[in-house]
């Protein structure tokens, strides 16, 4: 159903996005019987996507047929191929979390007018959650306005990203990112779905979100909704131009602004400098995560029954009283190692009989 008080243009996003939500959720109950194409390695396809794409053009063209069509599946084939307006759509943004009944993923459709997004919808159809919004108007969740985080300290953030799952990708670089940012922040999360990770930044759910290796149609509607809810949105160097550029960082502004600094050396735009420190970076951890595989001594947590002794004296000093027999051995955990067994005779931790 429309509302009065949304532009018409997005009415019809809206109605597009709920047609497809509609078809993703039968689908949902029968999540077996769909039928999956790989377009490459980790990069499924299925029925549902070509099903809901379609839905969503025919309700687009039937409204506005002199428009363009950017579609992940479809790509330009539909719709105008010179006109200023132009709508992106990905009908299922994050198809690997559908086929495994991962509920975590959504519907993206913007209008682009003469290159930048002035309309957009992303559609949670499992939650019926709908995020909208149009240029100059604001961003809302279900009807409700919405604002980015007011959080300002880095350490008590939340920040989603993506993983790197396509042959090709710099997985030694990520876990570079990965050791900068992760001591740096409360908790990383890796949801699925870029389109939601940007709407739920809008909503203040998270107060970051940065990937590389994405496409218009995964970002294009979450960008709106991140600048009309408050937020910056830019490439990994704070540049605002990312859309073509395949790595996005989203957040509030104060968080925006301590993320770019340990990001733009990881990005493909970094200066010269930046991108030796990167190399630099991403050596040292490979050779660090390297070296901890292979040593035999990387310490372990096991739960063990040894009394706790963190109280005693020193061990040999005069006077020591023993404690208790009948007193039982409280459990704590211990650390152990794994290395060679030690020499006849010496002593190891967690020896009762030592004591």
């Amino acid at each position: 159903m429309s509302s009065p008080n949304l532009h018409p243009m997005l009415n019809v996003a809206v109605k597009a996005a709920r047609a497809a939500g509609a078809i993703i959720n039968r689908a949902a109950l029968d999540v077996e019987s769909v039928r999956i194409s790989q377009k490459q390695v980790n990069d499924f396809v299925t029925e549902v996507d070509h099903a809901s794409e379609k839905a969503i053009i025919e309700t687009l063209l039937g409204a506005y047929p002199g428009h363009g069509i950017l579609a992940e599946e479809s790509g330009t084939e539909h719709g105008a191929k010179d006109s200023d307006y132009v709508w992106i759509i990905d009908p299922l943004d994050g198809t690997t979390n559908f086929i495994h009944g991962f509920p975590v993923y959504c519907v993206s459709i913007a209008l682009s007018v003469r290159g930048k997004i002035e309309q957009a919808v992303v559609y949670d159809p499992s939650r019926n959650d709908l995020f909208t919004a149009t240029k100059g108007r604001g961003a809302y969740m279900n009807d409700r306005r919405i604002r980015v985080s007011k959080r300002t300290r880095l350490n008590e953030c939340l920040i989603s990203t993506g993983f790197p799952f396509r042959t090709g990708d710099n997985f030694k670089q990520y876990l570079a990112i990965m050791a900068d940012m992760m001591p740096r922040a409360a908790g990383l999360r890796r949801p699925g779905a870029a389109a939601l990770d940007l709407a739920y930044v809008a909503a203040g759910f998270t107060d970051a979100f940065f990937e590389t290796g994405l496409n218009p149609w995964d970002v294009a509607a979450g960008s709106l909704l991140v600048t009309e809810a408050g937020g910056l949105i830019g490439n990994f160097t704070g540049e605002p131009e990312f859309l073509e550029q395949r790595e996005c960082l989203a957040g509030a502004p104060r968080i925006y602004g301590q993320l770019v600094p340990l990001l733009a050396k990881y990005s493909k735009f970094a200066n010269v400098d930046d991108k030796l420190r990167a190399s630099d970076r991403v050596r040292a951890v490979s050779a660090s995560t390297k070296a901890n595989a292979e040593d035999a001594s990387v310490d372990l947590y096991a739960r063990s029954t040894v009394p706790d002794f963190a109280d005693e004296t020193a061990e040999g000093a005069e006077g020591a009283a023993p404690a208790p027999a009948a007193a039982p051995a409280p459990r704590k955990l211990t650390r152990i190692r794994r290395d060679a067994p030690p020499a006849a005779g010496a002593r190891s931790e967690g020896d009762t009989s030592a004591k």
